[in-house]
């Protein structure tokens, strides 16, 4: 596999990551700038922030939880040579499990569907950290 091709998921889920900074910073400087929070409701760290703008943080924020775990893996992968297309597939399989949590989480937040999404996500990231164990167990033990 061509190196765009196994991190073109990569540079979506960090453009996703980038806007939902930015999607964040401009609900708190309107909550900021419209007096609905004042910088002392926030400045020791409370959380005194409207719903919007907890709900553009939250979203942020859970991008660096599960994610993680897809970063590494990609960087194992291309190190170890061990993405193919079965890898790229997942790997959009994953990164559009992440498009869909984060678009409800900060759309309707219907919790069930949050969680329907973010479940497949870890699902496919668990089938892709177990084909990689297998592959690297494999090419040691002299079969792939």
């Amino acid at each position: 596999m061509s190196v765009s091709a196994i991190l073109l998921p990569v540079f979506v889920q960090v453009g996703l990551i980038f806007a939902l900074l930015l999607w964040m910073g401009r609900s708190r400087m309107g909550a900021l700038r419209s007096g609905e929070v004042k910088v002392k409701d926030i400045a020791l760290g409370e959380r005194n922030w409207p719903n919007r703008a907890t709900q553009a943080a939250n979203a942020f924020s859970n991008q660096f939880e599960i994610p993680l775990l897809f970063f590494v893996l990609v960087a194992f992968a291309m190190i170890t040579r061990k993405a193919d297309m079965l890898f790229v597939v997942l790997s959009w399989m994953f990164v559009a499990s992440r498009l869909v949590h984060a678009l409800v989480h900060t759309t309707s937040n219907q919790v069930p569907l949050r969680f329907m999404a973010y479940l497949a996500g870890v699902i496919i990231l668990m089938i892709m950290w177990v084909v990689f164990a297998l592959r690297i167990f494999a090419a040691q033990a002299g079969v792939g």
